[in-house]
């Protein structure tokens, strides 16, 4: 599995890029660097210019590739979402019991990829760029215009493929989009906190105790609804 996660390539909507940034040196080079200087700078401080001196070229190239740094996000945690989907199907491809399937479901949103290697891009860079950044992506005025246009969509796959296991889990529980999407959220939001706010969350919630809350999320809701 590792081999083969270290080479895949996650398609994403070209209406995101200009130019597709694996298709060259540069290009590849933009999007590692700028994992670089946003988790550094943070979106608000990050500009093209300032990409631009750290990769050793004009602002003007960076341009020829992406319109802005919001399509730069979004190019960034749709590789995410779509690398994070891949990982999943390879994670469960052995498992037949819906509750195993689950709980490593849960373990790779809480505690991220067990294999993080990837030729093209720096998987463990980029989990922090989604945990700090990636509510930039979407908490937009354009999002209506950027999910009609599919900007979304490895994230509704990774979405989808959720909400199937906790069907199979209880094919009678009413809301399983609702709580996968409440788990993906969580899981986000609660990494935030721990890192910058942590009175917002058990101090020193870690390990299995970190894994326990999001275990009795899930399966005690589904056990509810039968």
């Amino acid at each position: 599995m590792e081999h083969i996660l270290n080479y895949i390539v996650v398609p994403v909507n070209s209406d995101i890029y200009i130019k597709d940034p694996l298709s060259s040196d540069l290009g590849k080079k933009i999007i590692n660097q700028s994992l670089e200087l946003i988790e550094d700078l943070g979106m608000e401080s990050f500009t093209f210019k300032k990409l631009s001196e750290k990769v050793g070229s004009t602002e003007g190239a960076i341009y020829r590739y992406f319109e802005n740094k919001h399509k730069l996000l979004l190019y960034l945690t749709t590789w995410y979402w779509g690398w994070l989907e891949h990982h999943l199907v390879f994670s469960i491809s052995n498992l037949d019991d819906p509750h195993e399937k689950m709980k490593v479901i849960i373990q790779l949103l809480v505690e991220g990829p067990t294999y993080k290697e990837n030729i093209y891009i720096d998987i463990e860079t980029l989990r922090g760029i989604v945990t700090e950044e990636s509510y930039k992506a979407f908490l937009t005025k354009e999002v209506d215009v950027e999910n009609r246009n599919g900007y979304f969509k490895q994230f509704y796959k990774l979405s989808e493929r959720i909400t199937q296991i906790v069907r199979e889990l209880n094919p009678n529980y009413k809301y399983p989009k609702t709580l996968v999407s409440t788990l993906l959220e969580s899981t986000l939001l609660h990494a935030f906190f721990m890192k910058h706010m942590p009175m917002m969350t058990e101090s020193g919630l870690k390990g299995t105790d970190k894994l326990s809350f999001y275990y009795d999320l899930v399966f005690k809701t589904i056990k509810d609804e039968n």
